[in-house]
């Protein structure tokens, strides 16, 4: 039996789930992307991470669907003439989970553990001359330089995000995970309740004061209009499937395409694309240890990799749904760029990548291929990649495993004998790809790059251009350089660029397009 059959059978097949509960309009059960492995946006770079921590915690500023940073929990800020002091003042009525005020010194103490870990934070390091909070509600940047993305720094939506949280939890090594989840956003997370693998539960914190205007993606009011939102991790499609149609669930972020056609015929569903912005999926390769640590066997892959075969395995058959894309940037926004990426066109030549590898002194090294089988998007990817590998010739071992492993493991920088990874999979939300500043996938800062640690000066002086434009014909021209220089030096490989749905029972009202699940303005009937 093909794929495609056996899960059309199997969501139409399939019992309803045990943990079906009697079904209340102020409690939303919502399935996630993957398990909810912790609630640390800062020391992790999961997406699921990420949506989680919306729910709990508050942000600065918020992006808004016309892609720009508005205040949130600030009420406003004033900036110098010259550009290099910048004053905040947090709007009254914000409160920690545990009754506490929010006051400036947290969100110090937050920034401070956030710049550690963020591309843009660094920058702003490298910039600060005092970070301070001046009193309760007052804090101020003092910068040596003007830095005037300072506001999309403050509230892009990318991981590491910078979240407000009590200024004890904070002062956590920021590459350590914080081990106590209390914030000020809209939800409480209910730890006694959590459990790994199967539920994570959020609670309707009273004391959130919502913003007066209306709601704008990350901007605006928060209002919840639910009591509850239920996570609860179903792996396999056809169970959620099954779930969704039989009432057992209210909402799930992303069904897979195979289950699209039986999903929109049960007039109780409707599904539509969840992100306008799409996603990019991403081969990361490890930069520090062989094989890839030689850029000629990274190019190697370039080669061999069919983005129409990653898109098929991950989306389906269905070309309104995807393309290939020889780019580290989103297609159809204003920067995206093909140029330096010659090596992702055309038919593919596995005997050519042959040829690299051994002029490469490639000798049957293992590649460690970690999958996350639990998680459809990487699973696909994973299963692509064994075959690419195999057909050139590489000693592929193909590791199973669960997302939350996946994200403990590609931390390591040991060699594959000890432990360590070759290349790992994943995807970035379109709209953190349309230009370098929340995107750090296209990093190459060596140590302070994302996981597989590439490392390119040519790369990271086209970034620096790009900071420095002072118009789009400059911006464009800074990006054709990161992109020819990414390319170059492999800094990852794109698998292409892909829409992704989303579905909800008829009775939910409020679901929104946006590049990460929105809770707030959803209701039930």
């Amino acid at each position: 039996m093909q794929r495609r059959t056996f899960l059309l059978a199997a969501g139409a097949a399939l019992a309803a789930p045990a943990y079906a509960r009697a079904q209340s309009s102020k409690v939303l059960r919502f399935v996630p992307q993957a398990d909810l492995p912790n609630l640390d946006a800062v020391a992790g770079t999961q997406l699921v991470v990420r949506n989680a921590s919306l729910l709990v915690f508050d942000m600065l500023y918020g992006i808004g669907a016309d892609l720009q940073p508005k205040p949130q929990m600030v009420e406003g800020h004033e900036v110098s003439a010259d550009g290099k002091i910048w004053d905040f003042r947090l709007r009254p009525g914000l409160t920690f989970h545990d009754g506490e005020p929010v006051r400036s010194r947290d969100v110090v103490a937050s920034i401070r553990r956030w710049m550690v870990r963020d591309g843009m934070g660094q920058m702003i390091q490298t910039q600060l001359d005092a970070l301070e909070a001046v009193d309760d509600r007052n804090f101020r940047f003092r910068l040596k330089a003007p830095f005037p993305k300072l506001l999309y720094a403050l509230g892009k939506s990318n991981t590491p995000l910078l979240v407000i949280m009590p200024e004890r939890i904070a002062r956590t090594d920021p590459f350590k995970q914080i081990t106590e989840y209390v914030g000020s956003g809209p939800m409480v997370f209910k730890r006694d309740e959590w459990v790994a693998g199967s539920r994570s539960v959020f609670e309707r914190f009273a004391g959130y004061q919502p913003r007066q205007e209306a709601a704008d993606w990350l901007a605006g009011g928060k209002r919840m209009l639910v009591d509850r939102v239920e996570w609860l991790t179903m792996p396999d499609p056809g169970t959620a499937a099954s779930a969704l149609q039989g009432g057992e669930v209210d909402w799930w972020e992303n069904p897979i395409a195979d289950l699209v056609p039986l999903l929109r015929r049960n007039r109780n569903v409707k599904v539509a694309i969840g992100d306008p912005l799409g996603n990019v999926g991403a081969m990361r390769l490890n930069h520090l240890q062989a094989p890839f640590d030689n850029k000629q066997v990274r190019q190697a892959l370039q080669l061999a990799v069919s983005q129409e075969d990653y898109m098929r395995a991950i989306v389906g058959d269905d070309t309104a749904l995807w393309k290939a894309m020889p780019s580290f940037f989103t297609p159809g926004t204003p920067l995206y760029t093909e140029v330096g990426a010659e090596r992702l066109k055309g038919p593919r030549n596995y005997e050519r990548a042959k040829e690299m590898l051994k002029q490469a002194g490639y000798n049957g090294e293992k590649v460690a291929l970690l999958v996350a089988t639990d998680v459809p998007i990487t699973k696909a990817q994973g299963d692509v990649t064994a075959d690419m590998l195999a057909r050139i010739g590489m000693n592929v071992d193909y590791i199973a495993t669960d997302w939350g492993t996946v994200g403990a493991r590609r931390t390591s920088k040991k060699p594959v004998a000890e432990g360590g990874w070759s290349i790992f999979f994943s995807w970035h939300s379109g709209v953190d790809c349309i230009n370098p500043a929340p995107y750090k996938g296209v990093s190459a800062s060596g140590d302070k790059a994302w996981f597989g640690w590439p490392d390119s000066a040519e790369v990271e002086r086209h970034i620096a251009d790009w900071y420095q434009a002072p118009d789009l014909a400059a911006e464009k021209q800074a990006i054709d350089g990161v992109n020819a220089a990414g390319m170059d030096h492999v800094t990852f490989i794109p698998t292409g660029f892909f829409l992704g749905h989303t579905a909800w029972r008829g009775n939910v009202a409020g679901v929104k397009q946006a590049p990460f699940p929105l809770f707030w303005g959803v209701e039930k009937g």
